[in-house]
């Protein structure tokens, strides 16, 4: 920015701007004032000590110096932003700080004057309440303009009475007050305004009360709010007053919903053709606020993914429209290259704004047509004709207006044109025939199943925009359906799902607004029953096909638990929210993972690994929020490990796998049995209670010592006593696959000292087969198969017999060989067991690859929804035979 020259800087802005040309004229001061302020940005602090230093005995004084106020910020504005040394920032800043500190003075002023005549309103408990005034649009979101008008709305507390000696009811105290602050603001005297108020946002517009109290406003949020007026609370922010929170909590779920609200876009595209109309109606073609590509779509850009997203993303529901563009960025939501154009384009329009109203101090977005008027607005946007300025501002809102289609863009809501529509309008055979001809195996059979959804009680009870929406979406699922290599199976599961999301209007607008995620749909449902099902049952996971980008991201688990930690504090002192948000976390990246899965993006080791890391992540997060939760613990962090047993332990996990966990801890305090006993209780609680969003994970706290009998949680000293001197042979096998999931580093490294200690202890290797054989034969008679198939895990050389003969081995060898003891998974230590000797090296190699397509085998049938992963024998011959062969060189 230039340096500041007073008097050709002063005389530049004074030649474009009437409004500033003639205030130095009526008041010469100005100018001087104006030689040594405008040299820097005038402070919101500056600001309140011009405001205290002058003495108000009465209105006429009050409205006085917020008028001289005004006159000074504007004016300094307009030398700085059009001499190039004020930015947008510092220019609605500014604004914005005007208007906050005129409606804060002239409310409490009057609010003093008004209680010394009738007393203080107050609450039910017989305190003092204070008007809120509720900053609405740019001034909520502190970007107002420089002629703007200001859109408050008006709140109390509570319903009740003044406490002087002419009483008055609260709602007439504050209509009064609220009154009187309208004229000290509005009115124009011979000193001019602060601001134009418009009051029509406020609740039933200009037919309801200038003001609410807190009951009056949550009944009209839910009973009579119209959608737009979601829309319009965005911004909505308290700028006096007090008890803020409670009108937060008011604000908040009515403007951003729990779930994702894709029914936004649909309200908002109707809003924006309102104004498109009556743009069109009234020639406002070159008003660069409501016309194509001007600043209201930029606006409608940023608040429809906040309306959408805002109630899950607590950082979308920032205020200022720059902050969300550079958010939905920073959230892949819009690409990068995208919101920095609209960030541009949105500065050069307000900008231009501002110019058109340092004009003449007027409301205006609309160009001018004189010719003369024309080349001097292009010389303060730094153009030299207005030819030039006018061609770039047309690219640049043609590309604003772009985006917006494509954003805003409505989808084929009419399927009337679409092949297959009017299909259960065709005679049965007819319909069969068609099916068939589509792919599908069983015309019939389909079409009997979709006429029972549009046939059933359900579907008669749908509210209109769900049926419209349902009506429209069968036809191309049909379609995308009838691709799949299994269409009749495909088109089941589709319609069980929208069966299940059919009273639930933004998952059906979701499909709606995003047909390409329809492919995606097909696909996953098509290929796995049990992926089907885990989508039916958690619908919001479609949001996850939105961007195949982000779906097909490898998860970068750092990044996610910082992610996680953000959105968690967001709903900090709501720990049900908060555990729901686990659980969607959660159910959100098994989703990812499992279409990564289903593209073969992973081998069944490496999706075991992803998982285990999830419910690694997901354990160390439920410790953190349960011990900050915990009464009466004694140290900021508590010396407190989770140990993984079981597939956790081994990283073997599945996708419907529950947790083997035993919690010890080390710590001499007198009261740590207890202190970690609740910490334990209560961690198991909140990973195992149902909530709205399901359960977290299904707990087994067993393998403790003693198992179910024994305490929750073990001291270091007492795990240790029991795993040397009372533990079972089959709990040393279980320690074999046991780790360090999360915790306190120290214990994690004290129990993985005992682990190995406990492992490498001599043993009699006769008796320990026994006993090994002994657990393996309970085992087997625990799991009967009278199927006449091969159970791939617990049958005769099956994987239970591949992981009990491999523990053996570590058991009896790990005194001898201490590498033995790492934990790395059956098929590393396998091939550590060939190279050491233990057993014949090729019977070890062709173990480990059956163990692998055992488990593949395994992950690919229970993917089918089956109960239990069993084959035709036949099949698995030669991978059965390796696992006796491994069996027999073991046991003998």
């Amino acid at each position: 920015m230039t340096a500041f020259q007073p008097t050709s800087h002063i005389a530049k802005a004074a030649d474009y701007s009437h409004y500033l040309a003639a205030r130095l004229v009526a008041r010469p001061e100005l100018g001087d004032w104006l030689a040594e302020a405008a040299q820097a940005p005038f402070p919101r602090q500056a600001m309140q000590v011009f405001l205290m230093a002058t003495p108000i005995p009465d209105e006429a004084a009050l409205k006085r110096l917020l008028r001289d106020l005004r006159q000074r910020v504007m004016t300094l504005l307009i030398v700085r932003d059009l001499n190039g040394l004020a930015d947008l920032s510092e220019v609605t800043g500014a604004c914005t700080d005007l208007a906050e500190l005129a409606l804060a003075l002239a409310c409490d002023w009057h609010h003093r004057d008004l209680a010394t005549i009738h007393g203080e309103p107050l609450d039910s408990q017989g305190q003092p309440q204070k008007l809120i005034v509720v900053g609405m649009g740019k001034l909520g979101g502190r970007e107002l303009n420089v002629s703007s008008d200001i859109d408050p709305i008006f709140v109390y507390p509570e319903d009740g009475e003044t406490s002087g000696p002419r009483k008055l009811a609260n709602h007439e105290f504050f209509v009064r007050l609220g009154k009187r602050l309208i004229n000290a603001i509005g009115e124009i005297t011979a000193d001019g305004f602060v601001f134009r108020v418009d009051m029509r946002l406020r609740p039933y517009g200009d037919d309801g009360p200038l003001v609410s109290s807190f009951a009056m406003l949550e009944d009209y949020f839910y009973t009579q709010a119209r959608e737009w007026e979601r829309y319009a609370w965005i911004k909505g922010r308290p700028l006096t007053g007090e008890r803020h929170d409670e009108l937060e909590a008011l604000r908040r779920p009515f403007v951003f919903r729990k779930y994702l609200d894709f029914g936004a876009f649909g309200a908002m595209r109707d809003l924006h053709s309102q104004i498109r109309r009556e743009v069109a109606r009234k020639d406002m073609a070159d008003n660069i606020k409501l016309g194509a590509g001007g600043i209201r779509e930029i606006e409608f850009i940023a608040q429809v993914f906040q309306l959408i997203r805002g109630g899950k993303t607590p950082s979308l529901q920032a205020r200022p429209t720059r902050t969300i563009l550079h958010q939905l960025a920073a959230m892949d939501l819009l690409p990068e290259a995208v919101a920095d154009e609209l960030e541009t384009a949105y500065i050069l329009l307000r900008n231009l704004e501002h110019r058109l109203q340092y004009r003449n101090d007027s409301q205006t977005q609309q160009l001018p047509r004189d010719a003369a008027e024309r080349q001097r607005l292009a010389l303060t946007m730094g153009h030299a004709d207005w030819d030039g300025f006018a061609a770039d501002l047309d690219l640049v809102r043609r590309k604003v207006a772009d985006q917006f289609e494509q954003v805003f863009g409505a989808p084929q809501e009419d399927q009337s044109e679409h092949p297959l529509a009017g299909l259960c309008d065709l005679t049965p055979e007819a319909a069969r025939e068609r099916l068939e001809q589509l792919g599908y195996v069983d015309g019939g059979a389909m079409l009997e199943r979709l006429s029972a959804l549009r046939g059933c009680s359900r579907y008669a009870g749908l509210p209109a925009i769900n049926k419209t929406a349902l009506d429209g979406l069968l036809p191309p699922l049909i379609e995308v359906a009838a691709r799949q290599a299994n269409p009749d199976d495909t088109l089941v599961r589709i319609l069980a799902l929208l069966e299940a999301i059919s009273r639930r209007a933004p998952y059906l607008l979701l499909l709606r607004e995003y047909p390409q995620t329809l492919a995606q749909v097909a696909r996953i449902v098509g290929a796995s029953p049990w992926a089907a099902q885990y989508l039916t049952n958690q619908p919001h996971l479609l949001d996850e096909l939105l961007d195949p980008r982000t779906l097909m991201t490898a998860p970068d688990w750092a990044l996610k638990q910082g992610d996680l930690k953000a959105c968690l504090a967001a709903f900090n002192g709501d720990r049900e929210r908060q555990m729901d948000e686990m659980r969607h976390f959660k159910q959100s990246e098994t989703f990812r993972l499992l279409a990564q899965d289903q593209a073969g993006m992973w081998t069944v080791e490496r999706l075991s690994d992803n998982l285990a890391a999830l419910a690694d992540l997901l354990l160390d997060q439920t410790l953190e929020m349960v011990w900050a939760d915990l009464p009466k613990k004694h140290r900021e962090r508590p010396a407190f490990a989770v140990i993984a047993y079981g597939k956790l332990g081994g990283k073997e996990l599945s996708y419907a796998s529950d947790l083997d966990i035993v919690f010890l801890y080390d710590d001499p305090h007198p009261d740590a049995q207890d202190i970690y006993g609740r910490l334990g209780k209560r961690m198991n609680t909140w990973m195992s209670t149902p909530t709205a969003a399901g359960i977290l994970y299904e707990t087994d706290l067993r393998l403790r010592p003693d198992g179910a009998s024994g305490l929750l949680v073990s001291s270091i000293e007492a795990f240790d006593d029991y795993q040397r001197h009372h533990a079972w042979t089959w709990e040393h096998q279980a320690l074999t696959r046991a780790r360090f999931a999360c915790g306190d580093v120290a214990v994690g490294r004290r129990f993985e000292v005992i682990r190995e200690a406990v492992l490498r202890l001599p043993r009699d290797r006769s008796k320990l087969r026994a006993e090994v054989l002994e657990m393996r034969q309970k085992m087997h008679d625990g799991h009967p198969n009278s199927s006449g198939l091969f159970d791939l895990k617990h049958d005769c050389g099956g994987l239970v017999d591949v992981e009990f003969a491999v523990q053996c081995l570590v058991l009896a060898s790990s005194s001898e060989h201490p590498e033995l003891t790492a934990n790395r998974g059956n098929i590393a230590l396998l091939g550590m067991a060939g190279g050491l000797g233990l057993i014949p090296t090729g019977i070890a190699d062709v173990a480990a690859d059956a163990y692998r397509e055992l488990r593949r085998r395994q992950h690919e049938v229970k993917l089918q929804g089956a109960e239990h992963a069993r084959l035709p024998a036949g099949e698995m011959a030669s991978e059965i035979a390796a696992v006796r062969s491994l069996w027999q060189a073991v046991f003998g």
